[in-house]
């Protein structure tokens, strides 16, 4: 009889059940992408096999069919919980989050469990959340909730923000992610010490395929490429703040479609992301053909005279020269940056480049290889640019000071508006809303996904 293993290398497929959502698995353009997609595609690579990824409807479902061996494994954020491994095998864990109680800041901010008595509070069924709120509320019996379900935690932020509901309870790495969306949401207080998030394998199986998951992981940790991993999605996340986001959005509206034409005109011709070149313009000028710096800087990009002259744009505050040119420059930065550094590292160089200019770049990258770092991750040369800044270390490189600190925040905030023009232009598929449905208020519905007793692996 094959093991679990040999039927997954057999069959060339590896089923995986995960979630929708911005911290797990979605699409954004004609491209999939998140944490889990991106763990997972590097799992099934490294057994030789193609990742399937299985989408159910209901969080609730997922859990069953897992349990029930339905699919090869769960990658879907999920939280480590006593209940759950009587049933499940888990990964050793590859993030750790804290469950948080969140509000809109129209709202006064609860201080504790007491505050909530008067307002709606809403979770996921089936999810970790619902553990903990029972426990909370052996201390407070009045504590009440909804377990909807039908909607996703990100529904629920959706609903929330929109002030359908006053409360509901998040993983804090979901939130940090969604805020830049709805930032009128906040967090009020942890509601735990911090809890894991793991692989979830059937204990149906025989756990060949888990032990495989489990060294898989032992070699990415090793490798530092879940630490890269991690700083992909999460590394910018903390920068912008809600006047930002605001403006931001107001631009978007208001600044962009003079200007968008001429972003995919130069994305075609050159082969990028329009609305990368939209987020790269929108942090050197706000969308401001006439915009001037106190260093001569002006238009769109934000050309120098000279980058100017080289790239033969003849009038910087014209908005088709100054896009078409800037992103002729940036393709000529980005050929320079050495062919082994791969993506997304190699782009946020580029940025960097574009920002601190190529020669101070460099001199960070040896810098951050002279002092045991990685200089093709973006990840470990961010640390050290601002090291530039610091006469006991300009000293020793080629092209001596500059301020270093200003391509870390320059490349975060891009990383932010690009982000946010995906969700806000080509918004992320995501499940309807319908109003048809009412959710069910219930105690804890884990129990009625996982049996009295664990099932013998098979």
């Amino acid at each position: 009889m094959l093991s679990h293993l040999e039927r997954v290398k057999n069959s060339g497929k590896l089923r995986v059940l995960t979630r929708y959502g911005v911290t797990t698995y979605f699409e954004a353009g004609n491209q999939f992408a998140g944490l889990e997609h991106d763990l997972v595609s590097q799992f099934a690579e490294w057994l030789g096999v193609e990742p399937v990824f299985i989408i159910p409807e209901r969080f609730p479902e997922l859990l069953a069919q897992i349990l029930a061996g339905e699919a090869d494994m769960a990658a879907a954020g999920l939280t480590v919980t006593e209940v759950r491994r009587q049933y499940l095998r888990f990964t050793p864990p590859y993030q750790k989050v804290t469950e948080q109680l969140v509000y809109r800041d129209s709202q006064r901010r609860p201080q504790s469990i007491t505050d909530l008595q008067n307002g709606i509070l809403e979770v996921v069924a089936g999810s970790s959340h619902i553990d903990t709120l029972e426990r909370w509320r052996k201390k407070f019996p009045q504590l009440s909730w909804i377990a909807n379900q039908t909607y996703s935690s990100e529904d629920l932020i959706h609903i929330l923000n929109a002030g359908l509901i006053d409360y509901t309870v998040a993983d804090s790495n979901q939130l940090s992610a969604l805020r830049r969306f709805y930032p009128r949401l906040r967090a009020a207080f942890d509601l735990g010490a911090k809890r894991s998030l793991a692989w979830a394998f059937s204990k149906r199986h025989d756990g060949t395929l888990y032990q495989a998951a489990v060294e898989f992981l032992q070699e990415l940790k090793q490798n530092n490429i879940l630490e890269q991993l991690l700083e992909r999605y999460y590394g910018h996340m903390d920068r912008m703040q809600y006047a930002d986001i605001c403006t931001f959005r107001k631009h978007i509206k208001e600044r962009l479609p003079r200007y968008r034409r001429y972003f995919e005109e130069a994305a075609q011709k050159y082969g990028m992301d329009w609305r990368l070149l939209a987020a790269i313009s929108y942090q050197e000028s706000h969308w401001n053909e006439n915009a001037l710096s106190p260093t001569g800087v002006r238009g769109l990009m934000m050309l120098t005279r000279q980058t100017a002259k080289q790239i033969r744009v003849l009038n910087r505050l014209d908005p088709r020269e100054s896009i078409l040119g800037g992103t002729r420059y940036l393709v000529e930065l980005k050929n320079k940056i050495p062919s082994r550094i791969p993506e997304p590292d190699r782009t946020w160089f580029t940025l960097a480049a574009y920002n601190i200019g190529f020669g101070h770049l460099e001199d960070a990258r040896v810098l951050t290889q002279s002092l045991g770092g990685n200089p093709d991750k973006w990840m470990d040369v961010k640390r050290y640019l601002p090291l530039l800044a610091k006469k006991k270390w300009y000293k020793r490189t080629k092209h001596g000071h500059a301020r270093g600190h200003e391509p870390v925040r320059y490349v975060e905030n891009i990383r932010n508006y690009y982000d946010l023009l995906i969700w806000l232009i080509d918004k992320p598929k995501t499940r309807s809303l319908g109003s048809n449905t009412s959710p069910q208020p219930i105690k804890n519905d884990e129990s009625a996904i996982f049996p009295k007793r664990a099932p013998a692996p098979i």
